[in-house]
């Protein structure tokens, strides 16, 4: 970890494990401005304290150490979502959905990049991003009272992944804006998922 103070750096001794992860975040935090490909190895190694060939020890290549990064930031954000099952289903949804909002508030740089900026459309971040909305929309489907052979579930399924595109969408341009409040943006998104579905399984489910 890296102590700034009258625009030096101290270097501080961490271990390899959090060495790593020090490296990682200052990287994902370049993410705000700037793509992948953007992110200077030079430039890390000074924030952190460390010589550039220090880097390297935790990192095989620079490309393993972007791919570190892309994949740090979409865990970050899908941990900060994950969702509470001893809340009901309407519950739930809606508590995922404000720590959404607040999450990307709070790193709205970043969420943009990976969404529409350079980064976005590298193969290490776009790869994670679907991974990760597709793990969101079986987390939905999981928590559904329909059974794994229900004839609907495809078509469902497919509507959930439209709507996560829909959340993303809407948020990105609150973020900017800020068009309504945000207890608003939380009602618009949690009571848009049942009307997008046309699904009475899922409207019982969120609404009973």
């Amino acid at each position: 970890m890296s102590i700034r103070s009258s625009g030096q750096t101290k270097r501080v001794r961490l271990s390899p494990e959090q060495r790593r992860l020090q490296l990682i975040t200052l990287g994902a935090d370049m993410l705000a401005d700037r793509s992948l490909e953007e992110i200077s190895v030079d430039d890390i190694a000074k924030l952190a304290g460390i010589s550039r060939g220090l880097l390297f020890h935790y990192f095989a290549s620079k490309q393993e150490f972007h791919e570190a990064i892309a994949r740090h930031v979409i865990e970050d954000f899908y941990l900060a979502i994950a969702p509470n099952r001893d809340l009901s289903l309407f519950d739930m949804l809606r508590d995922s959905i404000e720590r959404y909002v607040d999450y990307v508030a709070e790193h709205s740089g970043s969420y943009r990049s990976v969404l529409r900026g350079p980064a976005s459309v590298t193969p290490e971040v776009s790869g994670y991003v679907d991974s990760a909305r597709a793990l969101i929309a079986d987390l939905i489907v999981g928590e559904l009272p329909l059974p794994p052979a229900d004839p609907d579930l495809a078509r469902l399924t497919l509507a959930i992944r439209g709507w996560i595109a829909f959340v993303e969408e809407t948020i990105l341009i609150w973020i900017l804006e800020k068009p309504i409040a945000r207890a608003d943006l939380v009602d618009l998104l949690v009571e848009s998922l049942p009307a997008l579905a046309l699904s009475p399984a899922l409207i019982n489910a969120l609404r009973g």
